[in-house]
């Protein structure tokens, strides 16, 4: 359920979020729009984890941003999938899924062409799948 915040503890939780995340800005007042574009998806990533979700859907969160927050923005949700977040990360960049992801459903034409884990997790399997994986469930 939602409930207001008194200013005070916005300003804690944005301290908390900006430390934590490693959000590069020179104060918790700085305006989103004048921060580096990582740093902006930084920002909003810090605003769904404030709300202390069960689970996170990240549709493309590092989709044109540079290599260095990309990698950090990886990490965060690897930590976050370790200390137990039920995360649902979604990539069109197989290295990138590759990397964050412990347990991948593969879908193509809307349907599901396979479900792989762990040690299966591979670019080979994945592009596999992808140009032409058999046993397709329509996704409803």
């Amino acid at each position: 359920m939602f409930h207001f915040i008194s200013r005070q503890e916005s300003e804690k939780i944005a301290d908390e979020y900006i430390k934590k995340l490693e959000i590069k800005t020179p104060s918790s007042e700085q305006l989103i729009k004048n921060l580096s574009g990582g740093n902006q998806q930084k920002v909003i990533l810090a605003r769904w984890l404030a709300t202390e979700p069960e689970l996170l859907m990240l549709d493309e969160p590092t989709r044109g941003i540079d290599i260095g927050t990309k990698a950090e923005i990886q990490k965060i949700v690897v930590d976050l999938a370790k200390q137990g977040m039920a995360v649902i990360f979604i990539s069109s960049e197989i290295d990138e899924m590759t990397r964050c992801c412990g347990r991948m459903v593969i879908l193509r034409d809307m349907r599901k062409v396979t479900e792989l884990r762990g040690s299966q997790i591979s670019e080979e399997a994945i592009m596999r799948y992808i140009a032409g994986g058999d046993n397709h469930e329509k996704i409803k």
